[in-house]
């Protein structure tokens, strides 16, 4: 009977993404990291978006230079729009965080994020920063730039431009620029001052492109004199790459933004200007020494290390190992901090790769609970020649001699630790702000996810040295299509609660039937499950009996909803009390090809909403765009939504519907409907109702998105309480079958809409005048055409956003579009 183990959470600040295979270099890549082992350098790329980084940039820093190389992206990209499924706000935060790991992993960058919502475009960075706690976005900027301590520091944003694009790109530059000398301070932030040192980088340029200038012609003709001009269009013989070729790789992980890249081989210009510093003539580190005579005792660590890139042998790369050996040896004595941890972790990785190693701890399920142990097998195996000894398995004492490719199998329990908790995006634990996430624990800020939660630790020795060796524990198996498959391991709580409907809306007093399902992670759930109301809502029954027997059990529970007589909003909080303990979080999975499988904790609750409103009209056809929730959210207030494929887009398909919607950005991602906009066109004719939401006035597969002349723009209302004015009191789209207030645009989230047309034909009625503060007023959010015997609506109001969101107007206005004609 083996014994338990107790393994705590520990903090790996490595950039190892725990769900995917483990990485086993080729004798090239092993090269390039021997070559990365003898510069000490380092590039911070600093912007304010997943997508913003420069992906060329990086991949030339990490694998031309060999510097150690950063982007921190000061959001998450929660408030972009998603491309590939219907998940926005925190969960897109989640894809897009993953969607950078991976573009790190294949360009050879570390990433790092702060603690900034993006809670959607902000024009200017005034408003940016009245949204955002500027003091401690700009404290996590400087604890990154004390932690990874730069060099050099590139912005991909001007911060002398405020208001020439999204509020946060300027803002990020702007806190670069305050952070390059803060960081030196000791007076900034003297609490980071306990775990890291001031830290002064010594340059800081701004990245300039032709897009800042609106063409390419016009940034040829712009005067560069000032700029430092560097060819990145490099090609690595050992990798059978070029620079381009990796960038637009890892560019293309950006799925749920639509940024798939092909590469441009060849030379290729970047142009940095110097913002601070000066600017060096031949390269960005000029002035700054790389080498390992940067730290003291490091001339003799890179004259072996200069022998072992010389003499390395692609064939053999084991008879490295001797003289890696030695050379960490040194490191180990080096008085310097900060390159000492870093170079540990880089030759101790070399060297188990050189020595044909492999290490690996595998759960026997692909989950565990809070609490509960975990099983795992071990693997270690010497795939060559060199003598190497496993003294110890997690303070076991082994002392097994690791023969020439016999591999060594056992079994562990790994003890849950009491501080453990269930897996999920650590920014999402704790209930931040509009603008900001809370993040308690000091030792996360900045990463981009945390450690996995059970580690196995390995004591090896090697040729008469001894190593400490952490691999995380995954889970593995065979899928009959792809062979063996990784996924990462994880914690779960022993139930997820969920009301299914995430907006309940109450157009009536009527009574509704609420499903909860119950998801047990554990064998023999017994609890008891209630909803908690605000005043006034009645629940039926009051509570209920929960038994579920086997793990992954599920089961639907049934309550009636009664709503007040008086307009209310409140939240509908399931509630299950197994033991001592009550649990109100859902468990939601993420899983997409290009990431790793993500669990995501979110309240497992549902917003209430008693509204006044009537609708004509009952059969909708949806045909979905980029991905949104407007389909379920119409059937919530009693519409039939039938969602239409391109190829289902007939005149017999059409005249059945009361109306037709195009979901957002159809006219951007739809190829079809380049041909199938005359059949929705005629449909119109022949009295019925067509609603186009908004369209990206780039990218348009098609200009006839509307039967007369209609003209997008970039126009947008980013204020979410910007004054609303009625342009055209009397139209029946402000009065049937709802009256239309002023009452109706209170409460939208992030934004009014955006991507308004700015020219259209006399056929168009513009209904709806808004503008941003110090902007003129906008007329294009919502027109109204009348067309043969029906209607024409194009809006680019955001009920994409609002109707998830349960904001009662937003229903109302666009129950009186749906209803027009009838």
């Amino acid at each position: 009977m083996h014994k338990q183990y107790f393994i705590a959470l520990i903090f790996l600040l490595s950039q190892f993404n725990f769900a995917q295979a483990p990485k086993k270099p080729s004798s090239a890549e092993i090269y390039e990291s021997i070559q990365k082992l003898n510069f000490l350098g380092s590039v911070l790329y600093v912007a304010a978006h997943p997508d913003d980084e420069n992906t060329h940039l990086i991949s030339y820093f990490a694998n031309d230079v060999h510097a150690q190389t950063a982007y921190i992206s000061l959001t998450r990209g929660d408030g972009g729009q998603n491309l590939i499924g219907s998940e926005l706000r925190e969960l897109l935060g989640v894809i897009r965080t993953q969607e950078l790991v991976q573009a790190r992993k294949i360009d050879g960058g570390i990433q790092y994020f702060s603690r900034a919502n993006d809670f959607g475009y902000s024009k200017h960075p005034d408003e940016t920063f009245e949204i955002w706690d500027k003091e401690e976005v700009l404290s996590d900027l400087v604890y990154v730039i004390r932690k990874f301590q730069p060099d050099v520091i590139i912005n991909r944003f001007d911060h002398r431009t405020p208001g020439t694009t999204h509020g946060h790109h300027t803002a990020s530059a702007m806190l670069s620029v305050e952070a390059f000398d803060l960081a030196a301070n000791s007076s900034a932030f003297p609490e980071q001052l306990k775990k890291f040192s001031t830290w002064q980088p010594k340059r800081l340029f701004w990245n300039q492109s032709w897009f800042f200038y609106g063409s390419q012609e016009k940034f040829e003709k712009a005067d560069k004199t000032n700029l430092f001009v560097m060819d990145i269009g490099s090609y690595y013989p050992t990798l059978g790459l070029s620079n381009s070729e990796i960038a637009a790789k890892s560019r293309s992980q950006h799925s749920s933004q639509g940024f798939g890249a092909t590469a441009v081989r060849g030379s290729a210009m970047e142009y940095l200007e110097p913002i601070k510093g000066g600017k060096p003539q031949n390269n960005v580190f000029e002035g700054i020494d790389t080498s390992w005579n940067r730290v003291k005792g490091g001339k003799a660590i890179g004259e072996i290390l200069s022998k072992v890139e010389k003499e390395f042998d692609f064939t053999n790369p084991s008879k490295s190992v001797p003289e890696l050996i030695k050379a960490y040896q040194l490191i180990l004595k080096l008085e310097d901090k900060h390159w000492r941890k870093i170079k540990l972790e880089e030759i101790k990785n070399i060297i188990y790769h050189c020595s044909g190693l492999f290490l690996e701890a595998v759960a026997k399920e692909p989950y565990t609970t809070v609490g509960r142990n975990a099983d795992v097998k071990i693997e270690a195996i010497n795939r060559s020649d060199l003598s190497i000894k496993l003294n110890e398995i997690q303070l076991e004492k082994l002392n097994k001699d690791l023969k020439p490719n016999q591999a060594y199998h056992s079994d562990r329990t790994l003890v849950s630790s009491a501080f453990l908790k269930p897996t999920s995006p650590y920014w999402l634990e704790e209930k931040g702000s509009l603008g900001m996430y809370k993040v308690s624990d000091e030792k996360l800020i900045g990463l981009p996810e945390a450690p996995p939660p059970y580690s196995v630790l390995f004591n090896l020795n090697i040729l008469g040295q001894d190593f400490h060796l952490e691999k995380p524990v995954v889970y593995k198996y065979n899928d009959p299509a792809k062979g063996e498959t990784y996924k990462p391991f994880v914690v779960l709580p022993e139930v997820s609660v969920n009301v299914e409907e995430k907006v309940l809306i109450f157009g009536n007093e009527n009574t509704q039937r609420i499903p909860v399902k119950i998801k047990s992670f554990v064998e023999n759930l017994n609890g008891n499950l209630s909803l908690k109301a605000p005043d006034g809502w009645k629940i039926s029954p009051e509570n209920q009996e929960v038994i579920l027997n086997a793990k992954g059990e599920e089961k639907t529970f049934w309550f009636e909803v009664n709503p007040p007589k008086n307009q209310s909003e409140g939240e509908l909080i399931p509630q299950l009390k197994v033991g001592i303990g009550t649990y109100e979080n859902q468990l939601i999975e993420i899983n997409y090809d290009h990431i790793p499988e993500q669990k995501v904790l979110l309240p497992g609750s549902a917003k209430l909403v008693k509204i006044d409103i009537e609708k004509k009209g009952e059969k909708i056809g949806y045909i979905m765009g980029a991905g949104d929730s407007v389909p379920e959210n119409l059937r919530q207030i009693g519409y039939q939504v039938e969602i239409i494929s391109p190829q289902n887009i007939t005149a017999e398909n059409l005249d059945r519907l009361d109306a037709v919607v195009l979901g957002i950005r159809a006219f951007n991602v739809i190829p079809e409907l380049k041909f199938k906009n005359k059949i929705l066109f005629e449909y119109v004719k022949n009295g019925g109702n067509l609603v186009v939401q908004y369209n990206t006035s780039r990218d348009v597969l098609t200009e006839e998105v509307a039967p007369f002349p209609l003209t997008l723009s970039r126009d947008r209302v980013t204020d979410e309480n910007s004054e609303v004015k009625f342009l055209d009191k009397n139209h029946p789209v402000l009065n049937v079958p709802n009256k239309i207030t002023s009452k109706d645009f209170e409460g939208w989230v992030q934004e009014r809409g955006l991507y308004f047309p700015d020219n259209w034909s006399k056929e168009f009625t513009p209904i709806l005048s808004m503008h941003d503060k110090g902007e003129a007023p906008m007329k294009g959010s919502l027109l109204v055409a009348k067309y043969g015997k029906g209607y024409y609506v194009y809006t680019g109001l955001s009920f994409f956003r609002e109707l998830p969101e349960g904001v009662p107007g937003a229903y109302r206005l666009l129950a009186n579009i749906l209803s027009l004609g009838k």
